[in-house]
């Protein structure tokens, strides 16, 4: 790190900190909310708060890294008391745009707000839109319903065999997704599927085409595979992503990103299966790319815990996400700065299997922070995108930067 004198430091610091920063990680904890917004009645989410209902569902939960960083400062967490002098800058933030989908989270992250709601078919799709559907896939399709994705496939899964139909649902996001089994239609041609039925949907305003492939014999060992695939709508502005491509600035998306962006905005989009291979993926990226953007979605708390309501499978990863955490902070430099944070809630405590309307928490690390302090209730997710733009000294009309809190406390 450069030698920076403190008299130059408090004159323009957050000026200075782009001296002081090449590389950013921001790790999203898919589904990871903190505590029910104002808002989150309009919803169905009044009694929503994933990771405090988490830990008191376990007993409290064993973060130690975490909780070093300042997240029992945020709100109290059974398990991980507020500590008196972090180590990372706490805070939490609220979700400006509407819906509670992890596009729009990571969108607004990223610096781009969905102004006007998604389309959502909570009651299922509208015949219109079945029969084009129809006439893309060459049949009718089952369900049309809302459900979770293991409940549709143990209900239809064995019929879909049997007749060949791709099982359609939704749920109460702006999501069109179509079930399959790999034998009946290859996951190579339910992509298309996918890709032909966004283009049909553009016009009804669906954030979302997910194809789930499954595979199993029947209904009592039916079970998704890893070839799940997301084809989104693109944002509708720019992002950050696109504004560091446009500076040459590298970016690259671990695990989930790519999708959530059609790609969008990143030289390089690494899938992954799991939170732990995400976490591996990360380490071995910072030994290639030594400057830009590494942004990684870890989607295992949100897919496999919170929508199926269990929160000891979702404190496990929790903790496992802690160690690969200790395991990640020695090989980053001091010229890196890294962020934690979530894209909505999926509270696995709470009626309904769907994600829920939630403060997320922040919390910002580097190897020069001296001493954490509080960023306080920042007002959107897009409050990221600005901090980081002022950092890598590119253009972000959106979002309040919170860089100067962190250099006031540069360690020098």
């Amino acid at each position: 790190m450069p030698t920076i004198a403190p008299d130059a430091l408090r004159a323009n610091p957050a000026a200075l900190m782009t001296q002081i920063f090449t590389r950013a990680v921001v790790i999203v904890l898919d589904g990871v909310g903190i505590g029910a917004l104002p808002d989150a009645a309009d919803y169905g989410d009044a009694e929503a708060a994933t990771l405090p209902h988490v830990a008191g569902a376990v007993g409290g939960l064993r973060l130690p890294v975490l909780q070093r960083f300042g997240l029992g400062n945020i709100c109290p967490l059974a398990g991980v008391p507020a500590v008196s002098m972090p180590r990372a800058a706490w805070g939490k933030m609220a979700q400006l745009c509407a819906g509670k989908d992890s596009v729009s989270g990571h969108w607004e992250i990223s610096g781009y707000i969905q102004t006007r709601p998604f389309a959502t078919f909570p009651q299922g799709f509208p015949p219109e839109i079945i029969d084009k559907f129809s006439r893309l896939a060459g049949c009718q399709p089952l369900g049309n319903i809302a459900a979770s994705g293991t409940e549709i496939i143990h209900r239809l899964g064995e019929e879909h065999l049997a007749t060949r139909r791709p099982i359609v649902y939704t749920s109460s996001d702006s999501v069109f997704q179509i079930a399959a089994h790999e034998e009946i239609l290859p996951p190579a041609q339910l992509y298309t599927l996918c890709e032909q039925t966004l283009e049909m949907l553009r016009p009804y305003e669906v954030c979302r085409v997910i194809a789930r492939p499954f595979i199993g014999h029947n209904a009592a060992n039916f079970q998704r595979s890893a070839r799940r695939h997301d084809f989104p709508l693109s944002p509708a502005g720019p992002t950050l992503l696109d504004q560091l491509q446009a500076h040459h600035l590298p970016t690259c998306g671990i695990g989930k990103i790519g999708d959530l962006f059609n790609r969008r905005g990143l030289d390089l989009s690494l899938p992954t299966r799991d939170n732990s291979a995400g976490m591996q993926r990360l380490r071995r990226q910072l030994k290639s790319q030594s400057r830009g953007l590494i942004f990684v979605n870890l989607v295992d708390f949100d897919t496999h815990y919170g929508h199926r309501l269990d929160p000891r499978g979702f404190a496990r990863a929790l903790e496992e996400f802690d160690r690969d955490l200790g395991l990640l902070l020695p090989l980053l430099a001091e010229q890196d700065l890294v962020v934690v944070t979530a894209d909505h809630g999926c509270d696995p405590t709470t009626p309904g299997t769907d994600h829920t309307r939630e403060y997320v928490p922040l919390l910002v690390w580097h190897k020069g922070l001296g001493q954490g302090r509080a960023l306080g209730t920042r007002n959107s997710f897009a409050d990221i995108a600005a901090s980081l733009a002022q950092l890598f000294a590119v253009e972000m009309p959106v979002g309040e930067s919170f860089l100067s809190s962190l250099s006031a406390q540069l360690a020098l």
